[in-house]
């Protein structure tokens, strides 16, 4: 069973930075694909940035050029490096992951991809 625990998480003023990261463990296929989310109540769950297998990476419109998503596959860790924070970050943000068995898992910005979540970090953006 995969399990994702994310930290990182906190309040910061307008135009700082915040690095977010999620453990992962009990892969059972090599192959697998990551994604941050974020979620605000009374919204949807909505996509952040995603790595596939290949190690490529998509992004929301909404944070390219802000946001940077990696992976240290040694430390089976995910990162999100988010700099530049609005208040409009703010949110409940979740990591998210699916193996495969062999082949290749896509970058998707959409939650129905994923079959594993973390029980999320929240982050305030805020004077």
């Amino acid at each position: 069973q995969v399990q994702l625990v994310e930290s990182g998480g906190g309040s910061v003023q307008p135009g700082g930075s915040l690095r977010l990261s999620c453990v992962a463990s009990g892969y059972t296929y090599s192959s697998y694909c990551m994604g941050w989310f974020r979620h605000v109540k009374g919204n949807e769950r909505a996509g952040v940035a995603a790595i596939d297998s290949d190690g490529d990476t998509s992004y929301a419109d909404s944070v390219k050029g802000r946001f940077t998503i990696s992976l240290d596959k040694a430390k089976n860790t995910l990162y999100l490096q988010m700099n530049s924070l609005a208040p409009e970050d703010t949110a409940m943000y979740y990591c998210a992951a699916e193996e495969v068995n062999g082949g290749y898992c896509p970058a998707a910005l959409g939650h129905l991809e994923y079959n594993h979540w973390g029980q999320g970090t929240q982050v305030t953006v805020s004077t």
